[in-house]
């Protein structure tokens, strides 16, 4: 009987492509991976990588191995992690990825209440603006949006993913008045890049009926932080485009203020990602449950929603 960890090593090699890669999800020695690989194999009697300095590949039977064994593994993980639980509640290291900003001001504000209710879990969260490969990298959630959805991850939609236009009263006292899209074009912008791309992305805005338009406004600047361009409007320095997540603390401060508040962006949804695995472990289902639970008391699919924005825009 193989042991668990041997099939372990050889799944995250498998799906990384090597063994270094695999070691560092699994935090484990290069050495090691390989070894239990090696041991795999031998007991096996077939040979499942193609090795080459450059990359590892699956032979045919490593392929069909694969297949078989990856679904299997990740239900026995979550199986051993719920008996491992602490007197019967969730228990263990909770690694979750999630935005920077988001994290900050929406989720880490409840982590008391969290921990209040789930003592023997350990919070392992990651704040970084980038999509994690959820699986690969060791993930039990993230929250974000345009992650792209590989097999074997599920999507739970928490809310829209809308961008609006805002700028300091300051600015707009200052500069020609901004009545359509088109006015935008004599406007100085603070454009943000794409941390992965280093591009700045040219969206569409549409409103709630539908109507849609392009816009441009002048590179004054550029930022790869939504919340450097925010502190750079609020200085007078032009109009910038966020997600609402990062618009609604200023909004609600009125230290900026919506650029055409009928017309937005919607970039799709901010959703909760997790591993469609049938037995997920405790810890990442009360975490899931946790979350979705706080967004519907505080209304933040509501408050995200730059329709409601518009439709609130005298009581943020």
């Amino acid at each position: 009987m193989e042991t668990l960890s041997s099939i372990e090593c050889f799944v995250r090699a498998a799906e990384a492509g090597s063994f270094a890669e695999a070691a560092r999800r699994l935090g484990l020695t290069p050495a090691a991976v390989g070894k239990n690989v090696a041991r795999l194999e031998s007991n096996l009697g077939v040979r499942l990588f193609l090795r080459s300095t450059r990359r590892l590949t699956l032979t045919e039977a490593g392929e069909r191995f694969l297949a078989e064994v990856s679904g299997g593994l990740a239900s026995i993980q979550g199986a051993v992690a719920n008996l491992a639980s602490s007197q019967g509640q969730p228990a263990g290291a909770l690694k979750v990825s999630m935005g920077v900003a988001f994290g900050r001001d929406y989720i880490l504000p409840h982590l008391a209440d969290f921990l209040a209710r789930y003592p023997a879990i350990i919070p392992d969260w990651h704040f970084d603006n980038r999509p994690v490969d959820l699986i690969g990298e060791g993930f039990d959630a993230a929250i974000g949006g345009g992650f792209e959805l590989p097999p074997g991850v599920i999507a739970r939609q928490l809310a829209p993913a809308h961008r609006v236009l805002l700028a300091s009263k300051d600015y707009l006292a200052r500069h020609p008045a901004i009545e359509s899209p088109e006015d935008l074009a004599r406007h100085d912008g603070i454009l943000i890049r794409s941390p992965q791309t280093g591009r700045v992305r040219a969206w569409p805005l549409r409103t709630r009926d539908d109507r849609q338009a392009t816009f441009e406004l002048k590179m004054r600047m550029a930022m790869s932080d939504p919340e450097a361009a925010c502190h750079a409007a609020m200085q007078g320095l032009g109009i910038t485009l966020v997600s609402t997540v990062h618009a609604l603390p200023h909004l609600e401060r009125g230290s900026l203020e919506r650029v055409l508040p009928d017309w937005y962006v919607d970039t799709g949804g901010l959703s909760l990602y997790f591993s469609a695995q049938k037995l997920l472990p405790a810890k990442t289902r009360v975490f899931i449950d946790f979350i979705v639970e706080r967004f519907r008391q505080q209304k933040l699919a509501e408050k995200f929603n730059a329709n409601w924005r518009s439709a609130n825009r005298e009581h943020p």
